[in-house]
């Protein structure tokens, strides 16, 4: 059945523009970093990818070694593209990054022009793109010079492969570097994608700042901490939670009593807010005038409906604002 998108799909979406630049982009962005790749059933991710764009959702964020398989998850989207967005992309913005690890020897991981370059073409020939809006230096390469990751991405962008360049996971030291690099090219610096939530605010030390004073957006991942800002942790650990899983990349023992009663504590102002502990969560990020637009993972629809539904209610009270900021600074735990 052919798909045909949602016509009223632009009426309940905020977008917010990109630091200076021209670009808007949703209050909310998908992230295809898991549930995506060669391991999940297509149907169930072509529903989630449709659905987001019927809600607005118009920003999907991938990497070239998102799957599992690595690769794998730029292809899945590819499909669903061809399938059913392609007549719509030019409302799309597309984005990639590279940095990780993507394939052996010395060449096929961190930020030196060869690795960036390569990793952008595969990206692009996995997806059956001729170009990407964004592409990211995914992390700061501490063994090459800042000058040549930024050089590489503003050759990607003269060749026509990206429109637009940010990088993720840079200090604000980094950061202030990357942009002035950047500007003496003629590149500028769109965005910077770090990991941010209530329970992890590093960007606050500076990053934020560095941000904002240069007009570069801001596009936070892991903005429910690994999925200890929802409801799953209230009671503990539940059976078949990332923590329960003995190699999970949450490990059990940050579920501590004091932790859960954090929780349950901040849980009670999103009751009295009528959201979610996960929607407030989304929420509290946007508050920040700074924050272009939180980036969400999804494993089901309905899941990716519920977190859309924090855009009702983004207004915080000061009152809010002191009572949680009191809970998170309760102890150590974050």
């Amino acid at each position: 059945m052919s798909y045909l998108a949602n016509p009223t799909r632009y009426d309940s979406m905020e977008y917010r523009r990109c630091g200076r630049s021209g670009l808007k982009l949703p209050a909310i962005s998908l992230g295809l970093w898991h549930n995506f790749g060669g391991v999940d059933v297509f149907e169930n991710y072509r529903d989630i990818l449709c659905t987001a764009f019927d809600k607005g959702v118009t920003h999907f964020d991938l990497a070239n070694n998102y799957g599992p398989p690595p690769g794998s998850a730029e292809e899945n989207f590819g499909i669903v593209l061809k399938k059913d967005l392609l007549p719509y992309r030019d409302e799309l913005i597309i984005s990639s990054k590279a940095g990780y690890l993507m394939w052996p020897g010395p060449y096929g991981e961190w930020s030196s022009r060869k690795y960036l370059i390569a990793s952008c073409d595969q990206s692009l020939k996995r997806m059956g793109l001729d170009y990407v809006d964004i592409f990211y230096s995914h992390r700061p390469d501490p063994n090459t010079p800042l000058e040549e990751t930024m050089g590489a991405l503003d050759s990607i962008v003269r060749q026509g492969k990206a429109l637009y360049v940010g990088i993720s996971s840079y200090s604000a030291e980094d950061t202030a570097k990357a942009i002035n690099i950047l500007q003496q090219l003629g590149t500028p610096c769109l965005i910077h994608q770090p990991k941010y939530s209530m329970f992890d605010r590093w960007v606050e030390g500076g990053l934020m700042d560095v941000l904002g004073d240069e007009g570069v957006g801001c596009i936070p991942f892991s903005p429910l901490a690994q999925g200890l800002l929802t409801n799953k942790y209230l009671n503990g650990i539940p059976t078949g939670s990332r923590a329960a899983l003995a190699h999970g990349a949450l490990p059990a023992e940050r579920i501590t009593p004091e932790l859960v009663e954090k929780l349950k504590k901040l849980n009670e102002i999103a009751t009295e807010r009528n959201q979610s502990l996960a929607q407030m969560a989304l929420a509290w990020l946007l508050k920040d005038p700074r924050v272009t637009s939180v980036l969400i993972g999804a494993s089901r629809t309905s899941q990716l409906l519920d977190s859309l539904d924090c855009l009702k209610n983004i207004i915080f009270s000061d009152e809010e604002l002191a009572k949680i900021e009191n809970i998170l600074n309760l102890d150590n735990e974050s």
